[in-house]
């Protein structure tokens, strides 16, 4: 089997963020040039136009329902300080609209004639988000504010009647809050109050504006679809989570068996996410099950019924993203797998028929190299299973095994999904066999799972590592002497937490924005974040002692790996000093460091030329450490 150097790999495109606008027009976001810009067709597989030449990365775009213009989001060097443009698409023309560089602009949709936007910013307090409305010709202070807020507010929406917008607060990853917002006279109603966590999340506008749905665990382990009627406050169950895991788990020993009980509880799965076209009631949710997507499409036929109609005919893996063109005949939807590059698929809503518009390029790789996971589950120290993606490189085991990189997500409360990957993709053609777990307190498999991490239950996710590599070492395919420790953010976190409090078990570590020190993070993560991460992590008021024994810079003596630590000097979510201090200590211990830091970018790496510088100095590392 051929195989391509990783510059191929990660020049494979995606195609994303799909939005159908007025007269057919989708819009989508595609890096082709680097990074995501703004691109649009006319007809399926077209040839494509490019509306936005930037440097820097666009977030999102979002068509007009009137006019031949769009908004799009788009920071500065990975500051996540997101400015809203408009863009003319007959005359090119591009404007700031907000154009408060210092501050975060969270996107909250068009008015029903897209003479008005709203939006959330934390423009008069760092730490927490207000509510704005901008006329659409307007810049900059022109903006009215229209609700003060205290904490981590978004907006999901103008109403039918263009009057009330829909306000979201988030807690916590766990913890939510719904209200609709008079925009006329800045009242608000709060329409969730509750105790203890509880998720309210995706929530839409119903037809009449008389309800709203959306997915929440209010009474349940999992997320439902439910409608919350707004005149009486009561909910009604209109979708859940039901079924059973996916075929094709294997036990300890990495035979075939029938899948065991999902690791959160029995209420099901996670009905992940809602979108509903209000003039023609048809509505598209999805099912989280076992990583994998299932779209549900249909028609509100009462107001907690939907009848459903043919499922679209998208590739298996994740899909999400709907954006209903003007009369609801049709939606448009981004849908990727681990064989499949992102593209974006345009269904007619009644018959499911699909068609995929947009043609990303896998840089001349064939896509049948490309090698699908296998859905594992692995027994742990206290008995539960947990789930992972195991994938084996296509060529004929070497004698002694693969080496395996453990990729390790961030989050935490986030899970590796079936969805394209091309530095996975590298490794297997390069002979690395790849492991993904969801290790406990990873989403999508209910909020008890989730919980199992939390605070003074840290360590034991790191254990469920552990467990994995030792689930590993059985496997005949494995050589248990090269195994790698990978991961970003969160995940390059629990990289250094293996590599920490269980040194034997790795040939190498590679930390990508990761946390070294629980106490240094919280005390210089942004301002508007704080009080969200640590209702995960702990405060640093109550658990200062406890986190400060979890950081693995305070265990760094442990470390007995080769390690590489890659960052961004920009990242407001883990600083560049998580990177600098474990690099520091660790080769005071005589660990053998390389370290990479990029100026020009933030919590990841956007730009293509330093992705390939990244990850070309990884596959250096490995080759000469493992």
């Amino acid at each position: 089997m051929h195989r391509y150097d990783i510059e191929r790999y990660l020049n494979v495109r995606n195609a994303g963020g799909a939005d159908l606008g007025p007269n057919g027009r989708l819009s989508f976001l595609l890096n082709t040039t680097g990074t995501g810009q703004v691109w649009s067709l006319e007809e399926p597989l077209g040839w494509p136009e490019q509306h936005t030449f930037f440097e820097e990365s666009v977030s999102f775009v979002d068509s007009s329902p009137q006019r031949a213009e769009a908004v799009f989001g788009m920071d500065e060097g990975g500051n996540e300080r997101a400015q809203l443009y408009l863009l003319n698409y007959e005359s090119g023309e591009i404007s700031n609209l907000t154009d408060r560089p210092e501050a975060k602009h969270r996107w909250g949709g068009w008015d029903g004639e897209g003479d008005r936007f709203a939006f959330a910013s934390n423009r008069r307090d760092e730490a927490v988000f207000d509510v704005y409305v901008q006329d659409r010709d307007a810049t900059g202070d022109d903006a009215e504010l229209v609700y003060e807020g205290d904490g981590w507010l978004s907006v999901a929406g103008w109403s039918p009647s263009d009057d009330r917008l829909i306000v979201h607060e988030a807690h916590s990853s766990f913890d939510h809050d719904v209200y609709t917002l008079d925009v006329a006279s800045g009242d608000l109603t709060h329409h969730t109050p509750h105790e203890g966590d509880v998720r309210y999340g995706s929530p839409e506008w119903g037809p009449e504006g008389e309800g709203l749905y959306l997915v929440t665990d209010r009474d349940s382990d999992t997320l439902r679809l439910e409608r919350l009627d707004l005149a009486t406050r009561e909910f009604s169950v209109v979708a859940s989570g039901a079924g059973s895991a996916r075929e094709g788990g294997a036990d300890e020993d990495g035979d075939e068996s029938a899948p065991p009980a999902k690791p959160g509880g029995d209420d099901g799965w996670n009905v992940d996410g809602v979108a509903v076209h209000e003039e023609s009631r048809r509505v598209v949710y999805s099912r989280n099950v076992d990583g994998y997507t299932e779209i549900t499409v249909g028609e509100l036929v009462e107001p907690d019924r939907i009848d459903p109609f043919p499922a679209p005919d998208l590739p298996e893996g994740v899909a999400g993203g709907v954006s209903f063109g003007p009369d609801g005949n049709r939606f448009a939807i981004t849908a990727t797998g681990s064989t499949h590059n992102a593209n974006a698929y345009v269904v007619e809503a009644t018959t499911g028929e699909t068609e995929r518009w947009t043609a990303a390029s896998t840089a001349g790789i064939p896509p049948d190299t490309f090698v699908e996971p296998e859905l594992v589950h692995y027994p742990t120290f206290d008995g539960r299973e947990i789930p992972a993606f195991f994938s084996v490189p296509a060529a004929e085991s070497p004698e002694d095994g693969y080496p395996v990189v453990v990729d390790i997500h961030g989050g935490p409360e986030s899970q590796r999904r079936p969805s394209f990957a091309s530095v996975k993709q590298y490794l297997l053609n390069n002979g690395y066999a790849v492991f993904e777990p969801n290790v406990r307190g990873s989403s999508g498999y209910g909020k008890a799972y989730s919980a199992l991490d939390d605070v003074e239950n840290r360590m034991d996710s790191v254990a469920d590592v552990r467990a994995g590599v030792e689930w590993l070492h059985d496997h005949p395919e494995v050589n248990p002497d090269r195994v790698v420790a990978m991961g970003g953010s969160y995940g390059g976190f629990m990289v250094l937490a293996a590599l920490t409090e269980y040194p034997d078990l790795w040939a190498a570590g590679v930390d990508i924005v990761g946390i070294a020190n629980f106490v240094t993070f919280l005390e210089n993560t942004g301002d508007w974040r704080r009080e969200l991460r640590e209702a995960e992590y702990g405060s640093l008021e109550e658990n200062r002692e406890f986190l400060e024994s979890i950081s693995p810079i305070n265990n760094i003596e442990a470390i007995e790996s080769p390690l590489f630590v890659l960052h961004g000097a920009n990242d407001p979510r883990v600083p560049v000093g998580e990177a600098e201090q474990i690099v520091e200590q660790a080769r005071e211990q005589g660990v053998p460091v390389r370290k990479l830091i990029f100026d020009d970018e933030g919590h990841g790496f956007a730009k293509l030329e330093n992705r390939i510088e990244a990850y070309r100095e990884v596959v250096d590392f490995l080759a000469a450490h493992v």
